[in-house]
């Protein structure tokens, strides 16, 4: 029997399951004709080139067809009439796709997402990402965002900055900040003396 790969488009306003009840109608339709359905996919609710009887999305429905010519004349009659039907298309081919279509492979891709090893948002490992910059402090190799070379980044990156004490001074302990220096040049110098009262009086020198 002849081959046909059948695509149909349904309204965008019906649900997924109003969908899959078309498609076993018209399923149904090619085997009262003695055909097969060899394989079905509901491919989602996409968006149109243009619009198509007010609609900017339809349901897209796909069909692998073993069939006479007589019943697929008849599914096509069936969905010209149908009014949550908005276009179709049939096209005979030499043979069959066993596999998955490519917009179901797509679609698949589509639904595992990018799982690539390329830094991320917090990351902190690697050389790059946001949170894993150069000269920073957020972990892994060369550091992470916001450290520098002054440090506050944290540690574990090549360029952070991480706080080291001072070492002791030669001969003695370390300085007491609050002490004064040797010599008078301390911050902390005491109260002054008090200056002797002034001589008011007439005559006397000032």
């Amino acid at each position: 029997m002849p081959l046909y790969e059948h695509t149909f488009l349904a309204r965008q306003d019906v649900t997924q399951a109003q969908v899959e009840a078309l498609m076993k109608e018209f399923a149904t339709i090619i085997e009262d004709g003695q055909g097969k359905v060899t394989k079905q996919e509901y491919w989602g609710l996409k968006g149109l080139a243009f619009k198509i009887k007010k609609n900017r999305k339809a349901h897209y429905a796909f069909f692998n067809l073993d069939s006479p010519p007589a019943a697929v004349t008849e599914m096509e009659r069936r969905m010209g009439i149908n009014p949550d039907v908005v276009r179709f298309l049939t096209v005979r081919v030499e043979e069959l796709e066993t596999e998955p279509s490519a917009q179901m492979r797509k679609q698949d891709r589509d639904d595992r997402g990018d799982r690539g090893d390329r830094g991320g948002f917090g990351g902190g490992g690697g050389r790059g990402g946001f949170g894993g910059g150069p000269r920073g402090g957020g972990g892994g190799d060369r550091g992470g965002y916001r450290g520098g070379a002054g440090g506050g980044g944290g540690g574990g990156g090549e360029g952070g900055s991480t706080f080291r004490p001072r070492p002791p001074r030669e001969g003695g302990a370390p300085r007491d900040a609050g002490a004064p220096r040797e010599g008078g040049g301390g911050f902390d110098r005491g109260p002054r003396p008090p200056r002797p009262p002034r001589d008011t009086t007439p005559g006397s020198e000032t």
